[in-house]
């Protein structure tokens, strides 16, 4: 009887509310979905060591591969720093205002067992969330390459990590106000690519086009390469979202299943566009291709049915090739289509998720009280707010650092190339 009552307290015990501190101490984490996060992590620091430097680094001219992927190691290092010192604790710290998370977990102290909501240590969570916080201002370097001055891209990275993207993560992934409104983002829509894209927008404009925008050729080094890259992107997405759900269970087996239809249907679209257009199929659009249907199927990876992804990754290569042309039109030297790919992309999935959520589209469901309009509006709302606040902050941080370190290189070194005249190094030496 004795260990009748006491097996009761326990499992009252277990099942009753726990603050952030004592969770830990109470519940176990479980193995299996630990060991896929765990996974998972690897898989999203692939997509940009070594996926995107390789797919920016092909994109470019020869004489600038090495700047680029410099800068993406170098984001990617001093990121990972700050998201331990105060990055975690600014996106997922306790929940005080709705604005940013607290203090409680600056320099990763006083971590839980487990982290609340889920079923994984409180650590591993850390790690998780500090790959998509490593890719989201590595994602920007592709507006700027073969210009824009090292040190700048370096300190504007890091602080952007901060005053961006950390409380962005908080509003819509940390229990903030717009999770609060309703607005759902599965993997990073909103949190990873509007930020990223619309930022990055607005730093090609302010930093000016590549010397001999449009009228010069600038043609891809290494097309090869993207190709590389691309494929490291769209197989470390299958971490991206599909470790999203945090667990190893039919929504990460989901998110997978769509995330790859929706790439696979984006880069048959772009090459029969490009077929049409041009009367040839090439390697550049297959991959831009597949990223802009991953861009797209993100917000909505695991809420969606696979019929509907294939519908989103058709769409994104449709809306996005033209976004990409429609841009160049305006004169704006967005160098490898930051914004048309990962922006546009990333805003049409979060709107498109308002409407195909529906269970009678195959999707999961409305929460209970949301309707398909409030849903569209809820999604609207992340959108504009995310949009408004990347753009704002990005403008006021880009000048703050310009005063300090100038946003572009010298004409001379811009004409030389990066590679040898910010680092000394060359890329390739074929002829020698």
């Amino acid at each position: 009887m004795t260990r009748f009552v006491s097996a009761l307290l326990l499992a009252a015990l277990i099942a009753a509310p726990a603050s952030a501190q004592d969770i830990g101490a109470i519940v176990a984490n479980d193995t299996g979905d630990t060991a896929w996060i765990l996974t998972a992590s690897a898989l999203v620091l692939l997509m940009t060591l070594p996926g995107l430097a390789l797919f920016y680094g092909g994109l470019v001219r020869s004489r600038n591969f090495l700047s680029v992927a410099l800068q993406t190691g170098a984001v990617a290092s001093i990121v990972s720093v700050l998201w331990i010192v105060v990055g975690y604790t600014f996106a997922f710290g306790d929940v005080s205002s709705g604005w940013v998370g607290n203090g409680r977990a600056w320099m990763l102290i006083e971590l839980t067992n487990v982290r609340l909501g889920t079923t994984i240590p409180e650590s591993t969570f850390v790690l998780f969330q500090m790959t998509f916080a490593i890719i989201a201002p590595a994602l920007m370097i592709g507006a700027w390459v073969d210009r824009a001055r090292f040190s700048w891209v370096v300190v504007f990275c890091a602080l952007w990590s901060l005053v961006v993207y950390a409380p962005v993560a908080h509003w819509i992934w940390g229990g903030g106000w717009l999770a609060s409104s309703g607005t759902l983002d599965f993997a990073g829509g909103l949190v990873v690519h509007t930020t990223a894209g619309v930022s990055a927008l607005v730093v090609a404009v302010m930093m000016g086009a590549r010397r001999g925008f449009p009228d010069k050729p600038m043609l891809p080094h290494a097309p090869g390469l993207t190709m590389v890259g691309a494929a490291l992107l769209w197989v470390g997405w299958f971490g991206f979202n599909g470790g999203s759900a945090l667990a190893a269970t039919d929504d990460a087996s989901t998110a997978i299943i769509n995330t790859h239809v929706a790439a696979s249907t984006a880069a048959l679209v772009w090459l029969l566009i490009e077929r049409i257009g041009f009367g040839k199929t090439t390697m550049v659009g297959w991959a831009t291709g597949a990223i802009a249907g991953l861009a797209t199927i993100t917000p909505a990876a695991a809420f969606i049915s696979p019929g509907a992804a294939i519908l989103f990754g058709a769409l994104a290569a449709v809306v996005c090739y033209f976004a990409v042309l429609q841009i160049r039109k305006w004169g704006i030297d967005d160098s490898l289509d930051v914004f048309a790919v990962h922006g546009v992309g990333g805003i049409m999935g979060s709107l498109l998720l308002g409407l195909f959520v529906s269970s009678a589209l195959g999707g999961v469901g409305y929460a209970q009280g949301m309707t398909p309009g409030a849903q569209l509006g809820a999604q609207a709302l992340g959108v504009g707010v995310v949009a408004l606040w990347s753009a704002v902050m990005t403008a006021i941080l880009a000048l703050g650092i310009g005063i300090i370190a100038p946003m572009r290189v010298r004409k001379k070194d811009e004409i030389e190339g990066l590679d040898i005249t910010s680092h000394g190094e060359r890329a390739w030496h074929l002829g020698d």
